[in-house]
């Protein structure tokens, strides 16, 4: 969550006052994250404060965004814990801030836990599984934007960054991933919306357990096995080499597995979409890294980490 455009609290009280969410007593502008405008506000209503989270969305436009602010309603009233865009008074749940398409959410509970131990990850398995699942019957369809044809279009982009080493392994990976994606074992396997982002800054923990799952905003309809790969990829991993922490992978899928097990494709093709996640993850952070945008407060994320998951899951594959 960057600050890429600047939001004064004039403009911010109007819109909280608009939804109906009380007078604005506080903003801060919010420097995790490189994708979106984020700010926590705060307003007071009732005599009680809320917390909410305003973000304008500088890369996703008023077309694309409806089918993520309502995919996380639809999980909202499933009883997933996820933030719940709020509604102006004609029911509309996105709005426009300085010219850019907006949206106001509760702010969740808890605190990301960054050194997860088998217990988070059992949580966040089983939760995973139920997103999965709550989200079958949601109706709307959006590929997911930051998929095997973004791959395609982006790593000609920044394979002229890489040393000769990366951009072979770079151009071996992609060819491997679009040869699989052709195949009919990958063309049966169970899809639907999926997160795509469940990395551990994403999910919030209160009193050890599972409180919130937010940052929708790369969702899109992929294979439910891709989604797990990226899960896997980062909570269950050392992150200094990129290789498995075998309990924490355990706890994982077996959570995951006690509410949707894997179907036999699925199972036999698991460490190939773990390879398509770290894939991803790498792209975009090159991408990020040598081709940044400006903003007020922007931390791009060092590409070298997911260029070791992935070496690391195709040594794991070839063992």
């Amino acid at each position: 969550m960057a600050v890429f455009t600047e939001v004064s609290r004039d403009e911010a009280a109007a819109l909280m006052q608009r939804l109906g969410l009380g007078q604005l007593v506080a903003m801060a502008g919010c420097a995790g994250g490189i994708e979106n405008t984020n700010y926590f506000v705060s307003t007071l209503r009732d005599g009680t404060r809320h917390e909410w989270v305003l973000t304008l969305f500088e890369r996703l436009t008023h077309a694309q965004l409806p089918f993520y602010l309502y995919l996380m309603q639809h999980l909202a009233a499933k009883g997933i814990p996820v933030p719940d865009p709020q509604a102006d008074g004609d029911g509309a749940i996105l709005h426009t801030v300085r010219g850019k398409p907006a949206a106001v959410v509760n702010r969740l509970r808890g605190a990301s836990v960054l050194d997860p131990g088998p217990q988070h990850c059992a949580q966040v398995g089983a939760m995973l599984a139920r997103m999965h699942l709550a989200a079958r019957d949601y109706p709307r369809q959006q590929p997911n934007l930051r998929g095997l044809a973004w791959w395609n279009e982006t790593v000609p982009v920044v394979l002229p960054y890489l040393q000769p080493e990366q951009a072979e392994l770079l151009r071996d990976e992609l060819a491997y991933q679009n040869a699989l994606a052709g195949t009919d074992a990958y063309r049966r396997l169970p899809a639907g919306p999926v997160h795509a982002d469940l990395f551990r800054d994403n999910v919030m923990f209160e009193d050890g357990r599972l409180s919130g799952v937010f940052d929708f905003y790369f969702a899109g309809c992929d294979t439910w096995l891709f989604d797990l790969g990226v899960a896997l990829n980062d909570w269950c991993i050392d992150l200094a080499s990129g290789h498995d922490d075998p309990e924490r992978v355990a706890a994982l899928l077996q959570a995951y597995e006690s509410v949707r097990p894997l179907q036999a494709d699925e199972t036999a093709l698991l460490p190939a979409l773990r390879r398509a996640a770290a894939l991803r993850f790498w792209i975009s952070r090159l991408w990020d890294w040598y081709l940044p945008r400006q903003a007020s407060v922007l931390k791009p994320h060092d590409p070298t980490h997911f260029e070791r998951v992935l070496r690391a899951r195709r040594q794991e594959v070839a063992a």
